[in-house]
């Protein structure tokens, strides 16, 4: 169904950016559109493990502009002037699960900044492959040092 929406889950780690990558094509190929969809929380431990941060800090614009950066630095002009760029307070793998209500698909990298690099998926990629009410598509960031995949 061509017109529909795509989301794209996007932190700026690697495997989002060939996720947003990937996702910019297949609109391309569909007519649907692209929305780029990041999201931020405190945590649930803010005060006490950082005092030193900022009044004027806000997470959100730092968000925005980490979403606004990969756009520009993945996607050609058009393509990044042409997506929707959402900015979400609350827990990644629920704000995807959210956004993509209504989508046609929902695309996510497979893994995230999170430390456990030895799971299969991402924490965020295994929530959403089992919530999202659309189809998922996890895209392999690659375990090559330069970012690629020699098993591809």
């Amino acid at each position: 169904m061509a017109g529909g929406r795509i989301v794209v889950g996007v932190d700026g780690s690697e495997p989002a950016l060939k996720a947003l990558k990937w996702a910019a094509a297949q609109a391309a190929l569909t007519g649907d559109t692209l929305e780029a969809v990041i999201s931020w929380e405190y945590p649930a431990v803010w005060a006490s493990v950082m005092p030193g941060v900022p009044l004027q800090f806000d997470p959100e614009q730092l968000a925005g502009q980490i979403l606004d950066q990969a756009l520009d630095a993945t996607l050609t002009p058009e393509q990044a002037s042409g997506a929707t760029r959402t900015v979400i307070g609350g827990n990644a793998a629920q704000a995807l699960v959210d956004a993509a209500s209504g989508a046609e698909l929902l695309v996510v990298g497979d893994r995230g900044y999170s430390g456990f690099k030895a799971a299969v998926l991402g924490s965020v990629s295994s929530h959403v492959t089992q919530h999202a009410p659309c189809p998922v598509v996890v895209v392999r960031g690659g375990t090559g040092g330069d970012g690629t995949d020699p098993g591809a």
